[in-house]
């Protein structure tokens, strides 16, 4: 009886670690939404014959990243493979030393509008196909702002620089095609503070205030009389200041100490006046 009970407690444990938990479903259904793919219908023009159009199919697969930040370079991964029957092809005059550009497009964000991704150098003798890099390529933009944009593939150019391409392929109808949200973040660098009540601060205003004055005659009379009151009650002042002798303490004696200057000045006005007065009495004597 006992060993029945201990081969089910057994075979159920089995099954428990041979089932994937629950939460692993919708992981991976997140992690797919990540790639965007799609066959995308492009008209092919080349640069000598503008008449002369191909008609190419590729599919074409976006993978997004999930930690795009204003003001970082992103990358989203670009990945395209022809359908068959629809490839595109050289020119009858072949292509020399050429390179593939693969474009992505954006709306949403300002200032944010196409990535760019490049291959290796090729060279495609006439008529054959123009081979799409197997490794896929790497879209590389900046997105100076944060927010939601939304992302489409775009044109596909072949040429030996961007600005000279010989092979144009624009998208026949971009309206139709499947789009994938991709959620810009602020750079936490240059992202603005929250006050204590929730509010953001932003920069204060700067506030210009234009005065006029005018000055009269009298204004600037008084204003000459007060610093020279000023420049008196300076000096006075100066005088006042004790003398501390180098090395020693103040002597509080200061502008006391030594022989009073009034005496000089007395004795000086006395000899001065005694001079006038012979004079005075010396010209009177004279004129007798």
């Amino acid at each position: 009886m006992r060993i029945p009970a201990v081969v089910s407690v057994v075979f159920a444990g089995c099954l428990a670690l041979a089932s994937p938990p629950a939460h692993a479903a919708p992981l991976s259904v997140e992690r797919s939404l990540r790639v965007v793919a799609e066959v995308v219908e492009y008209e092919c023009t080349t640069d000598e014959n503008a008449a002369e159009k191909q008609d190419v199919k590729i599919n074409i697969e976006l993978t997004m990243p999930d930690d795009a930040t204003a003001g970082q370079q992103m990358s989203i991964g670009w990945r395209g493979t022809y359908t068959t029957g629809s490839e595109l092809r050289a020119p009858t005059d072949g292509l020399g030393t050429v390179k593939v550009y693969a474009y992505a497009a954006f709306t949403g964000i300002e200032h944010l509008t196409s990535a760019t991704g490049v291959s290796e150098p090729v060279s495609v003798a006439a008529g054959q196909i123009i081979p799409l890099p197997q490794a896929g390529l790497t879209l590389k933009t900046t997105s100076p702002n944060a927010g939601t944009a939304t992302v489409r593939p775009a044109a596909v150019n072949i040429g030996p620089s961007p600005t000279a391409p010989v092979i144009q392929c624009e998208v026949r109808d971009a309206t139709t095609l499947t789009t994938y949200t991709l959620d810009v973040a602020q750079d936490a660098q240059t992202s603005p503070t929250p006050s204590p009540d929730g509010t953001v601060a932003g920069p204060k205003p700067t506030r210009t205030v234009t005065a006029t004055v005018t000055a009269s005659v009298s204004d600037s009379v008084s204003d000459a009389e007060s610093d020279e009151d000023g420049l008196e009650r300076d000096a006075g002042a100066a005088q006042e200041v004790d003398t501390t002798p180098v090395g020693g303490a103040a002597t509080g004696g200061g502008g006391e100490a030594g022989p009073d200057g009034r005496m000089y000045v007395l004795t000086g006005l006395a000899i001065t006046l005694a001079a006038c007065a012979g004079l005075l009495l010396r010209r009177r004597l004279r004129s007798r």
